[in-house]
This record gives C-alpha cells, sequence and structure tokens, in this order.
C-alpha cells in the first residue's frame, strides 16, 4: 500500500469543484436532485460516492463516472488495508 492516505472523493469534491464554482450545499444539492442530508454525509465522510452520484457528478462537472468510482474504490481500498492490515498481511502467497 502507499505511505501517503488516499484522498477521499468528497474532498476532491469539496476543493476541486466545489469551491472553484461557488456552489453552495443548497445549490449543489438542488443541481444533483439529492438532500442536503446526503450532501452533509458526504462532506463528513459518512457516506461514499455511489455510482448514481458519480453518473450524477460527472454529468455536472463534465467528468466521467469513472473519475469518481474510482477515487472512492481506491480510497475504500486503502482504508480496508489499514484497518485489517494485521490480519490482511498474515495471509501468504502461494504464488
Amino acid at each position: 500500500m502507499q505511505n501517503r492516505p488516499y484522498t477521499h472523493p468528497c474532498e476532491i469534491l469539496l476543493e476541486e469543484f466545489i469551491k472553484p464554482y461557488n456552489l453552495t450545499q443548497k445549490q449543489l444539492s438542488e443541481r444533483l436532485g439529492v438532500g442536503i442530508k446526503t450532501l452533509s454525509e458526504l462532506y463528513n465522510k459518512k457516506r461514499g460516492i455511489t455510482p448514481i452520484m458519480a453518473h450524477k457528478l460527472a454529468n455536472l462537472f463534465g467528468t466521467t463516472p469513472e473519475f469518481w468510482m474510482n477515487a472512492q474504490s481506491a480510497y475504500e481500498l486503502y482504508m480496508a488495508y489499514e484497518t485489517k492490515k494485521n490480519e490482511i498481511d498474515k495471509v501468504k502467497k502461494i504464488a
């Protein structure tokens, strides 16, 4: 695994998209057709990017759904390893 933690995709969303476009949570929730609570949970890393959200974000910001899903997947893989690395590292290669 890498030494530096993967960035949560919602940090990317906030820093690279929401701030430059000066979007409020209310504006973003309206554009995406989701509730403010959903966005709040995303911002607070209590929720991840779903495939539907990935498509919505891709349409809104001109990215691809794969961009968002790859960021989410990389983050989840990193966090899974970090939380269970002792258990994972006990499994030895056979090939």
